[in-house]
């Protein structure tokens, strides 16, 4: 099985191209709680092919993308390059490689259940500067409509590492283990994403513990048309999301 840094090479393209934006209210929403502005300088750690990155990017901040997986972060700088305020780094949440108290903030997007939280917690601790705010942000799926019930259903044919993937997003300890007692700020936003047939494969195959071939591969690819097939609306399906954000100060 690969690790938590290797699982995503390969899936580079997929990831870029399908995987879903962030809401912009996030900012403003940073912005009425903990006076976030465009002159906080920010660690996104997990950092990808750059999708949080973007978000505050767009808001000239300065962003420190950390990003363990050679693919994924090369993807990020090509991407991002027309930012100059973006500084691509090779590290990860354990050990960044950015200095001690460095940044006013630090983003996770999707990808803190993939960390060592005591050991994340205690560099997060090392490089935030005083009064700095740490933001955890992800992607949940919807299981409401029909299209979206079968679609999981598809998915839960992956078995054990479908379940293990799904509890970790949900249940990753935010309040007990990293945050502690301390006060935190939790929003949720509606977010969707329209794909055609291509689309919606690629959308599954971004994820870790899609098979990247065989018969298990095949299988689900066919019964993800038939879905597909079933439930499209000129060509297109909505895929929807509850965007949450959970974010505080460590102490």
């Amino acid at each position: 099985m690969k690790n938590s840094i290797t699982r995503f090479t390969g899936k580079v393209d997929y990831f870029s191209k399908y995987r879903p934006a962030y809401p912009e209210q996030i900012i403003s929403s940073l912005e009425k709680n903990i006076g976030f502005d465009s002159s906080k300088d920010i660690a996104d750690i997990g950092s990808g092919t750059g999708i949080l990155s973007r978000l505050f990017l767009n808001n000239g901040n300065l962003v420190f993308g950390v990003e363990p997986n050679d693919e994924m972060r090369e993807r990020a700088e090509k991407h991002l390059e027309k930012f100059l305020n973006f500084i691509s780094i090779n590290g990860k949440a354990e050990s960044t490689a950015l200095a001690t108290n460095s940044v006013d903030l630090i983003s996770v997007g999707q990808a803190f259940h993939w960390f060592d939280v005591k050991k994340a917690k205690k560099e997060f601790k090392r490089i935030l500067r005083k009064g700095g705010h740490v933001v955890i942000v992800w992607n949940e799926r919807k299981k409401t409509s029909l299209f979206m019930k079968e679609l999981d259903s598809i998915l839960e044919l992956l078995g054990q590492e479908f379940e293990d993937a799904e509890r970790n997003l949900a249940d990753a300890g935010f309040h007990n283990t990293f945050f502690g007692e301390e006060k935190v700020h939790t929003h949720s936003y509606p977010n969707f994403q329209m794909l055609d047939l291509n689309g919606l494969k690629g959308r599954i195959q971004s994820i870790s513990y899609f098979p990247d071939s065989g018969d298990e591969h095949k299988k689900i690819m066919k019964e993800v048309k038939a879905v597909f097939d079933k439930y499209n609306n000129g060509g297109q399906v909505k895929l929807e999301y509850v965007t949450k954000v959970l974010y505080g100060n460590l102490k």
